[in-house]
């Protein structure tokens, strides 16, 4: 992201996106754009530590990737595969290789732009549709998890900022 760029959401809308959706598509965009930058040389051994008992670095970055999957899946109605179940269970395990850190950075951005394709073909007469969550059927709504999705990601990132900082500054 170049230093003179506003924010996502003041640089117009998205052609291809509902207007309804244009604050999600925002609100991932910008994310995906922190993340790039707050990752940009951090360290892959460092991914799994956990300063002060909170989550890790690499929790946050598989979590980000893994509730855009889960939300967009519901709202498309769709239930959970066996895949996405193992990789939910597996969130706080995270890879330590060398390049882990950019490929789980390049997870999410993959994500991101499944996000995008999903949003540029809801139709906004289907955004008050109900959408069962979970095993439990939760009641939510297409928008409801459109919403959360970007909601919770942007949540998660502020939070992979406190990490990055906490880990990079204090050893």
């Amino acid at each position: 992201m170049s230093q003179n760029l506003p924010e996502v959401w003041l640089r117009g809308p998205l052609p291809a996106v509902p207007p309804l959706l244009q604050p999600v598509a925002h609100a991932l965009l910008q994310a995906r754009e922190e993340v790039a930058k707050i990752m940009a040389d951090f360290p892959a051994a460092r991914l799994a530590e956990r300063p002060l008992g909170l989550a890790s670095v690499g929790f946050h970055l598989r979590h980000l990737a893994g509730v855009l999957d889960r939300t967009f899946t519901y709202a498309r109605g769709a239930a959970l595969s066996e895949t996405q179940l193992t990789y939910l269970a597996t969130e706080g395990q995270p890879p330590t290789h060398p390049g882990a850190a950019q490929e789980l950075v390049q997870l999410f951005n993959e994500q991101v732009d499944k996000a995008l394709a999903q949003l540029e073909v809801t139709p906004e007469t289907s955004l008050p549709e109900w959408r069962g969550v979970g095993r439990a059927q939760l009641p939510s709504t297409v928008i409801g998890l459109l919403v959360h999705a970007a909601e919770h990601t942007t949540r998660h990132v502020g939070q992979l900022l406190v990490t990055v900082r906490l880990v990079m500054n204090y050893q």
